[in-house]
């Protein structure tokens, strides 16, 4: 609920008040302070760094960097926002990059990004001394490479949750935060927004809740690897005034399952986010600012099968299957299995909860977006492009298959229930896994029997909605096993099937998507600024990063160019 400030009693204040400390809040807190501002960060985790510490590390910055230029590269902004807005190009699945982009919102972005990059750069970021390519990236622009890679070499100051590139991103701005004066406060979640009238006039602060992080079995909460600058309190709620302006920078929506099915209502509970249960996208941004009449935007962009808003796992036989989790990681409690990494996809099968195959396995997981030179010759803004266009929209359903209603989904719902890797003894050998805990999570993700029918009466989780019938699961590999004889997947045109599935024992391991990006939220303009639904700006309200709508790109570069602009801009208010 909005409040009004006739009945609000302040525990702290600042100009600035930023909701959120990753890729797109700390690139806010530190261009507000830069701007003379007082700044106070709220992050509901018990460490910064959101979504941004365990990516990639990867951003997708254009426009003329000084790395660009280094090595040759022709950029501008210009061509970053013809590139980015340009309706002819398509994926290889078909699906539009830039079509639903808003022109404002990505005129800001074209005009800004190298800014960024210099910006980055003058606060202890550093990049691998390599020339910026296409590794990692989605819906860059067709005209010029702009990926670039943070380095990062672990130690005192610079310690990571997951050992994870993105905390060569986010330890030096966190570090350079701190050291320009930027207080934080963890362990609490914003709960509303505070206007000066109950339902108009500047926003003037926050409200927020005590949120610890407890691991089972322990009594105190986590702490955060640096506590310098952290304002101390236990209070179960606090109030916090904002004298200039907030910023939403709190991530996006996609682990709020009932928001996200907005957009697509195949996202059931089955399917986990990139990301959790270190931090969760949980729509806490988007729901505060549309209870005080905020706008939403963009919303075809995460509809779009886009990108890798959606993707298979990266691991086998944990839950949270985005990434290898390392035994140190603070929530391994949580998380439970490390996960195993797959070399080579004929070492196993992807069958559904009813135990049938549905895929060619070794099938890319999802389209990757235009990137340089993926149309070639490529004239923009030319309808013809899509004649250079390399279609391949079958290497790209795995999704859709993987959520396709069968035989055993159920009401309400009617949800397509997990995926499992069925593999035997010789798969293990080869690829030098450990099956033991808890590099496995044997707790519902991951089962081992002498016999494949065994093996099927064994798969049991909350998702999965029926027992799998051992007779359905055994002729599945048989026939399976045939097509390795053959040299040839009848079903499903898996390249040479080079391996049979035969040595007990034989496994099943959880491998269902992931949802990923979020590319939709808040309606802002040029100046990050938070619009209602009559097309005018909320005062005193800003948004950065995947809470904010209009923009369809993956990957840290729109949320650190999208803090820059918004945390420069809340610096100017009066």
């Amino acid at each position: 609920m909005a409040q009004s400030n006739d009945s609000q009693n302040w525990d702290l204040e600042a100009d600035v008040v930023v909701i959120g400390s990753g890729a797109a809040g700390l690139p806010a807190a530190i261009k507000a302070a830069d701007g003379g501002a007082s700044v106070i960060v709220v992050e509901a985790n018990y460490d910064i760094g959101g979504h941004a510490i365990i990516s990639g590390g990867n951003l997708p910055l254009g426009g003329g960097t000084s790395a660009q230029k280094k090595y040759g590269i022709p950029d501008s902004p210009d061509l970053v926002f013809s590139d980015l807005t340009d309706w002819t190009i398509v994926q290889n699945n078909g699906w539009p990059d830039y079509r639903y982009n808003d022109r404002e919102v990505m005129r800001a972005f074209a005009d800004h990004c190298a800014l960024t990059y210099e910006f980055l750069l003058e606060n202890g970021v550093e990049f691998k001394p390599i020339a910026p390519d296409n590794q990692g990236g989605h819906n860059l622009g067709n005209s010029a490479p702009r990926e670039n890679h943070c380095f990062w070499t672990k130690g005192p100051g610079y310690e990571s949750p997951n050992n994870r590139g993105g905390t060569g991103l986010i330890r030096p701005l966190e570090n350079s935060a701190r050291a320009k004066g930027v207080k934080f406060l963890v362990n609490y979640k914003m709960t509303s927004f505070v206007r000066e009238g109950e339902k108009s006039g500047p926003l003037i602060g926050v409200t927020t809740a005590y949120t610890p992080r407890i691991m089972p079995g322990q009594s105190t909460p986590l702490k955060s690897f640096r506590s310098d600058g952290n304002i101390d309190s236990i209070k179960p709620a606090m109030a916090i005034r904002a004298k200039k302006a907030v910023i939403v920078a709190t991530g996006g929506m996609t682990s709020n399952l009932n928001f996200r099915r907005m957009f697509d209502p195949r996202l059931t509970a089955v399917l986990t986010v990139a990301g959790e249960p270190y931090s969760f996208q949980d729509a806490s941004g988007e729901l505060a600012a549309m209870t005080i009449g905020a706008s939403l935007w963009g919303l075809v962009n995460q509809t779009l099968e886009n990108g890798d808003n959606i993707r298979t796992q990266r691991v086998l036989a944990t839950k949270w299957n985005y990434m290898t989790w390392e035994l140190e990681f603070p929530l391994f409690p949580l998380v439970r299995a490390t996960g195993l990494a797959v070399k080579d996809w004929h070492d196993l099968i992807l069958v559904n909860q009813v135990g049938k195959r549905f895929y060619d396995e070794t099938k890319g997981d999802y389209p990757h977006g235009n990137v340089y030179k993926e149309v070639d010759p490529y004239t923009p803004n030319d309808y013809r492009n899509n004649e250079n266009i390399h279609f391949h929209p079958t290497n790209y359903n795995f999704f859709n298959a993987a959520v396709a209603m069968n035989e055993y989904s159920q009401p309400p719902d009617y949800s397509a229930g997990p995926i499992w890797a069925i593999f035997d003894s010789e798969a293990v050998k080869r690829n030098k896994w450990n099956v033991e805990p808890p590099y496995v999570d044997p707790d519902g993700y991951f089962f081992s029997a002498n016999t494949l029918t065994e093996l099927a009466t064994k798969i049991k989780n909350e998702f999965q909605a029926k027992s799998m019938k051992g007779e359905t699961l055994q002729a599945t590999v048989e026939r399976y096993n045939s097509f390795v004889d053959a040299g040839k997947d009848a079903d499903f045109g898996k390249p040479a099937p080079k391996c049979k599935i035969q040595t007990a024992p034989f496994y099943a391991a959880w491998a269902t998507p992931n949802v990923h990006d979020t590319r939709s939220g808040l309606r802002i303009n040029a100046k990050c600024q938070v619009m209602d639904m009559n097309g005018q700006v909320i005062p005193g309200l800003y948004c950065a990063g995947e809470s904010a709508g209009g923009f369809n790109q993956h990957g840290l570069g729109r949320c650190t160019t999208q803090g820059f602009i918004a945390g420069t801009n809340a610096a100017r208010e009066k």
